[in-house]
């Protein structure tokens, strides 16, 4: 039987030899130092990450079920390899840069003012989603469905909407130049 663990907290001073795999619900991990860490086997279950550096982490295998992270730097992370069932994530002031979500069944996920450079999309279901105030340069859309996203804010980014669904999809007269970067054509303001 995994070990369990309701609404603790950890920090900092939690040597990571103490976080044994098990099912997390409910915790809250501050200002610790994942980076490379596996986390094969996991189960965070409405958990919240603030401050933590997740780059590089491994995650195949682990459920990442309602997890929240806040001021985290999950760089290069492939949340493709995560358990599908119920994967559901939320991102606010978070460096995001080379993660993949490739496949990945994401409606309604919010990203607020991330960077997500670099960041691979193709062929997730982004349908409902926010992208506020975030970096997407250099973000890979292909096949990806973006119906009814939120890209009225979102900076950078190039979406061919000839390979993506963006029916009913959000975007300003600012940034509506994304949808035309493909084309390689020069608009003079």
């Amino acid at each position: 039987m995994k070990e369990q663990f309701y609404d603790q907290d950890f920090s900092a001073e939690t040597p990571l030899v103490d976080l044994k795999k098990g099912e997390y619900e409910s915790c809250r991990f501050h200002k610790m130092d994942f980076s490379g860490f596996n986390f094969s086997g996991y189960h965070f279950t409405d958990c919240e990450f603030r401050d933590c550096n997740l780059s590089m982490v491994k995650l195949g295998n682990a459920s990442l079920k309602s997890a929240r992270f806040y001021h985290c730097k999950l760089l290069g992370l492939h949340f493709h390899d995560a358990e599908e069932f119920l994967f559901a994530v939320y991102f606010e002031n978070c460096q995001l840069n080379l993660a993949s979500f490739y496949q990945r069944k994401m409606k309604g996920t919010k990203f607020l003012n991330c960077s997500l450079q670099e960041c691979d999309f193709s062929n997730a279901d982004l349908s409902n989603a926010s992208f506020l105030q975030c970096d997407l340069s250099g973000a890979v859309f292909d096949g990806t469905n973006l119906e009814k996203a939120d890209l009225s804010t979102a900076l950078h980014f190039s979406i061919d909407p000839e390979k993506n669904k963006i029916k009913d999809a959000l975007f300003s007269r600012n940034n509506v130049y994304g949808l035309l970067h493909h084309l390689r054509i020069k608009i003079i303001d």
